[in-house]
């Protein structure tokens, strides 16, 4: 099982063409460094793939999803965003992860 302590997501699109080492030089220019048991996610500009970085301590894992139908429930910029466990949980599945709130109550923005 790989460790995941923190969760981020970075608000500028990426090419899902680029590789470990590509994606591993944005994650380190937009938080700065790649740290030990954290996760990065990166979206495309149309918000149907998300590509995940993860440093477990040792090396980097790097995995894909992609939507069948609809679109990730994204946030438009050019920072990051820290998630907890359930915003992550309902990103992944293209819920509005923005909305909820402690305990994973959804609320109206």
């Amino acid at each position: 099982m790989i460790r995941v302590d923190a969760l981020w997501l970075s608000t500028r699109p990426l090419d899902m063409r680029a590789g470990t080492e590509t994606i591993l030089a944005q994650v380190v220019r937009t938080f700065g460094e790649a740290q030990p048991h954290h996760a990065y996610l990166f979206a495309n500009r149309r918000g149907t793939r998300l590509k995940v970085l993860v440093h477990d301590g040792y090396g980097v894992w790097l995995a894909n999803r992609r939507l069948n139908q609809g679109r990730f429930q994204l946030r438009a910029g050019d920072g990051r965003v820290a998630l907890t466990r359930g915003q992550f949980d309902a990103l992944i599945l293209g819920l509005p992860w923005e909305r909820l709130a402690d305990g994973g109550v959804v609320r109206v923005l």
